[in-house]
């Protein structure tokens, strides 16, 4: 299958720059995979378009503020680092001083690339703390492993927790805000670790979460630490060649218990996300079919052809173009009824990508 199956005509001004008013605001488009009949409403109606005995699984992963800006040393120009996952545990090493320095290892995105090669120096600084770096190998596509360390005995997760932004996504034109830090997290986060929000859990409040509890919808809560295998892009012409990067996850017992019940009696998932999808549907590949307690990591890339075994109700945001969001969307709506749903919600002016609106697929 040919990537450009899955490009669209896209209004630069559809891309939602800022969230709704409120959580729950958000237009919902309803698409019945088997009938392509499509509904509109407003999120905050799904508690009356789910069913009693509906499980509804979310991912409870957190967001840290993993956009460092900071210069480079001795030269001060400046440089951008995103953090993209440890490759080493956090170490207590000897410094100079007498305190203990803190000390990592992280792969990460980092800007100017061309210009930091191994052996570059970089701070990043902010709220009284400091974070020194070091280059110390490249990779491609402007990826680096960056050693970072503290000399104030810190624990570096905290030092970023301070001065890090909040790591909105590309498309989305302007600086992070105070606001983001909270509208840019699910009211359900619990793991520290993703560095982008699982976008459709961002629509939830509690009082939502109440009342799908009040019409009889359970929910169960697993993690899936979005990384860049969520969002990188594919540069194949054909989808079956793309290849995605692994990210963990952790489903518990109480979790796999309340899914695999509802999964053998009949009874409908609905997975809220495209992260959510991947981690139950790679739990089943490697369980026989069922959904296990465990912790690994998954590169499983769902596209069209895909066969599911879990998940009977989908809740997303609406995707890039050509993006493996989007094929793995068109593998459970089926391709030409998303796609035309797509082209509905374009001419109703619904708004795009990770602050926009939501689709229900059922």
């Amino acid at each position: 299958m040919n990537v450009r199956e899955f490009f669209f005509a896209l209004p630069p001004e559809l891309i939602a720059q800022e969230p709704p008013a409120s959580r729950g605001a958000a237009r919902l488009l309803q698409l019945d995979r088997r009938t392509g009949h499509r509904h509109h409403t407003t999120v905050d109606h799904i508690a009356d378009v789910l069913e009693p005995g509906d499980v509804v699984v979310v991912n409870d992963t957190r967001v840290f503020p993993a956009r460092l800006l900071g210069h480079r040393v001795p030269s001060g120009g400046a440089v951008e680092c995103l953090l993209m996952s440890r490759e080493s545990e956090p170490a207590a090493v000897e410094s100079g001083s007498s305190r203990s320095a803190s000390e990592e290892v992280w792969q990460a995105l980092m800007h100017p690339g061309q210009k930091l090669a191994v052996g570059a120096r970089v701070e990043f600084r902010g709220g009284g703390a400091v974070l020194y770096g070091e280059v110390i190998k490249r990779h491609f596509h402007g990826r680096r492993s960056i050693r970072l360390w503290t000399e104030d005995g810190r624990a570096i997760d905290d030092v970023v927790d301070a001065i890090g932004h909040v790591p909105l996504p590309p498309y989305i034109k302007r600086d992070d805000s105070a606001d983001d830090r909270e509208r840019y997290q699910t009211v359900f986060a619990r793991a520290r670790g993703s560095i982008a929000a699982p976008t459709a859990g961002l629509h939830f409040t509690p009082q939502l979460l109440a009342a799908l509890t009040a019409r009889g919808v359970q929910r169960a809560e697993i993690t899936l630490h979005v990384g860049y295998g969520t969002f990188q892009p594919v540069r194949v012409d054909l989808v079956e060649d793309h290849r995605l990067e692994a990210e963990r996850y952790e489903v518990s017992a109480g979790a796999a218990a309340v899914i695999e019940r509802a999964r053998q009696a009949g009874r409908r998932v609905v997975a809220v996300g495209t992260t959510t999808t991947r981690t139950l549907e790679a739990v089943a590949l490697a369980n026989g079919g069922r959904v296990a307690a465990g912790a690994g990591a998954t590169d499983l890339f769902i596209h069209p052809g895909f066969e599911f075994c879990v998940v009977s109700g989908l809740l997303t945001n609406f995707h890039l173009p050509a993006s493996s969001l989007l094929m793995l969307v068109a593998a459970f709506g089926g391709k030409e009824g998303v796609m035309d749903a797509y082209a509905d919600a374009v001419a109703r002016r619904y708004r795009f990508y990770s602050y926009g609106d939501a689709m229900l697929i059922t």
